[in-house]
C-alpha cells in the first residue's frame, strides 16, 4: 500500500469502537490489546463497548475516550435492540469485537452497517480472526489489535505495548500488612463450584506458609466469604480482609506479596498481571493454553479434580519455582 493510500485510510480511523463485555479475568488479560490499540491509534476516538459491572474499572483506564454500557437485554426487547442498533450505526469507522461471543456475532450479523469494517469471529465479517485453536486469551486479543493497525497501516504501526497499571494505584498502609505475607484468593463464581481448590485445602496450605514466617492474607468478595471465613476460622493467624478491598487496592497488596495463590478468577488474573508470583488452581473446567494468566511469574497447576490436590503438592511446586 502506498504511502498516500494509507494516510487516506488512517484519516478514517478516527471513531474506533471495541467491543469487551467481560468477564473480569478476561479483561485482565485485554489490557496488552487496549494499550496497543490506542498507541497505535493516539489520535482516534475509541470508545468501548461493555457490560455495567465492569464500566467503572473500564473509565478509569486511559486507554478509551468513552465507555458505553451494554444492558445485553434479551433480544425480543425490541426496544433495546434498537437502542444497540443505533449507536452500533453512529459512524464507527472500525469495530473491533474482543469479546466474540454468540451475542456480539448477532450483533454483526443483524444490526450494523452492511459492509461495516468489523474485526472478529462473526460469519462473512470483514475481517476475520485466525483460528485461535489453542491461544491464549490475552495474545488472541493482541493480535485483534495488530490486525486493526495492519488494515490502517499496511503494517503494524508499533511493537507490543505491556499495559501500564499505574490506574490502579492505591494506597494500601491501612491494611497493616505485615512484612512477609501471602494472598489466597479461595472464591470464585458460584456457578462453577469445580473451580474451587477446598478451603480446608487454602487453610492447610495457610499453616504451611506460617511455618515459614509467611503470613496468609484472606482476599475475596461477598461470594468468596464462606471460604474466607473457614479458613480465618482454621488458621487464626491468618489477615482476613475478605470484602474489604476493591481492585485498585487489590493490585497493590498482591503486587508486594512473596506469592499469591487463587482459583480461576478474575483477582488472580489481575496479580498475574502485577508481576507478582502467582499460581492459578486449575480443574477440568479451566483449558491453561487459553486461560492461564499472563504475567513476567504467572504459573498454573493443573488437575483433573481440584479435590484431590494435596496442600503438600502445591507447596512443593510453588517452592521448587521461587
Amino acid at each position: 500500500m502506498s504511502a498516500s493510500r494509507r494516510e487516506i485510510k488512517a484519516e478514517k480511523a478516527h471513531r474506533i469502537l471495541v467491543i469487551k463485555h467481560g468477564a473480569l479475568g478476561d479483561i485482565i488479560q485485554g489490557l496488552d490489546a487496549y494499550a496497543t490499540l490506542r498507541a497505535q491509534f493516539s489520535n482516534a476516538h475509541i470508545t468501548l463497548l461493555t457490560a455495567k459491572a465492569f464500566a467503572p474499572l473500564m473509565q478509569s483506564m486511559p486507554y478509551f475516550d468513552a465507555v458505553h454500557i451494554d444492558e445485553r437485554a434479551p433480544f425480543w426487547q425490541i426496544s433495546n435492540l434498537l437502542s444497540v442498533r443505533s449507536f452500533l450505526r453512529d459512524n464507527f469507522d472500525m469495530i473491533i469485537d474482543l469479546q466474540c461471543s454468540k451475542r456480539t456475532n448477532r450483533y454483526h450479523q443483524f444490526l450494523v452497517r452492511k459492509g461495516q469494517v468489523w474485526f472478529g469471529t462473526a460469519d462473512n465479517c470483514a475481517h476475520p480472526y485466525p483460528d485461535f485453536t489453542g491461544v491464549n486469551n490475552a495474545e488472541r486479543m493482541r493480535i485483534a489489535a495488530d490486525m486493526a493497525a495492519k488494515y490502517i497501516y499496511g503494517q503494524k504501526a508499533i511493537g507490543r505495548i505491556e499495559a501500564d497499571l499505574s490506574f490502579l494505584s492505591a494506597d494500601k498502609k491501612a491494611f497493616s500488612l505485615p512484612d512477609n505475607y501471602a494472598v489466597l484468593l479461595p472464591g470464585c463464581s458460584p456457578a462453577k463450584p469445580s473451580k474451587r481448590w477446598p478451603a480446608k485445602s487454602y487453610a492447610k496450605l495457610a499453616e504451611m506458609l506460617i511455618d515459614k514466617q509467611i503470613r496468609p492474607v484472606l482476599i475475596g468478595t461477598k461470594i468468596d466469604a464462606d471460604a474466607c471465613d473457614e479458613i480465618a476460622r482454621l488458621v487464626p493467624q491468618s489477615l482476613n480482609l475478605c470484602q474489604q478491598t476493591n481492585l485498585a487496592e487489590l493490585a497493590a497488596i498482591t503486587s508486594d506479596a512473596q506469592l499469591v495463590v487463587g482459583n480461576d478468577s478474575g483477582p488472580i488474573f489481575l496479580a498475574a498481571k502485577t508481576g507478582a508470583p502467582s499460581w492459578m488452581m486449575m480443574g477440568q473446567d479451566t483449558d491453561p493454553s487459553m486461560s492461564a494468566p499472563s504475567g513476567a511469574n504467572a504459573h498454573y497447576i493443573k488437575t483433573d479434580d481440584l479435590r484431590s490436590l494435596s496442600a503438600e503438592e502445591v507447596m512443593q511446586t510453588i517452592f521448587a519455582k521461587s
